[in-house]
């Protein structure tokens, strides 16, 4: 599987992520649409920034019990995203509900990817505001192996963990990575962190990369440098 730079269009309205997505005039670079836009502006949006050519990771982090997933999933199938994701704290069993939703009657459906912990997690929030003790590389691990017990096809996790992930989990077992900033650049509320450069030595195989591109003087420039950086 081909490495990848996915950005994080966190925006709120139509208007701002079209007039941001019009500036790349040459390649379509593969986009991640979150809930800020999602909520803002519904499934429309998905299908128009969809007919504009660009891969989309759909980015709503399913967690309910099995059944409402399962059934949400199955909405999401019909809107030909290309990768979409869950908790993997919803255990195994809502994991697998979620996969069966998302699979079309032809047997095709996105990717299916299962969050770990997230990149503004550290040790200290874990302990104290989720009460989980263990050290959150051996959680990490242990959220990965379920996903891939359910048949998923990989999970969203620092960058700092992927390549034990797929140690754990097979090479073939993706890793999207958000968490990744320029050497020059500000970490923001992230606490995990590594450059594009980094990310692809320890294995990432996708990037998710939000406001050092979307913020940045010239946009284009610095999804170009993300992709020099980790694909080329």
């Amino acid at each position: 599987m081909g490495k990848d730079v996915i950005i994080a269009c966190d925006f709120n309205s139509k208007a701002e992520v079209l007039n941001f997505l019009d500036k790349f005039t040459e390649r379509k670079p593969y986009v991640k649409i979150g809930m800020e836009l999602f909520y803002a502006e519904g499934p429309a949006i998905v299908k128009e920034i969809k007919a504009r050519g660009h891969k989309i990771f759909l980015d709503l982090k399913l967690h309910d019990i099995p059944n409402t997933v399962k059934k949400s999933m199955a909405v999401l199938s019909g809107l030909d995203v290309d990768m979409t994701n869950l908790h993997a704290s919803g255990t195994v069993r809502m994991m697998e509900a979620a996969l069966e939703g998302l699979t079309r009657p032809d047997g095709t459906r996105p990717l299916l990817i299962a969050v770990t912990q997230l990149t503004s997690t550290d040790q200290e929030s874990m302990e104290n505001d989720l009460l989980i003790h263990e050290p959150i590389a051996e959680v990490v691990m242990h959220y990965a192996h379920n996903a891939k017990v359910a048949g998923l096809d990989g999970v969203v996790c620092s960058p700092l963990e992927a390549g034990k992930v797929h140690d754990r989990c097979g090479e073939k077992f993706i890793t999207v990575t958000p968490g990744v900033r320029f050497a020059d650049g500000d970490i923001g509320d992230q606490k995990r962190v590594m450059t594009p450069a980094e990310a692809k030595k320890i294995g990432s195989d996708y990037i998710v990369v939000g406001r050092p591109i979307t913020a940045a003087a010239d946009p284009v420039a610095a999804y170009n440098r993300c992709v020099a950086e980790f694909v080329d």
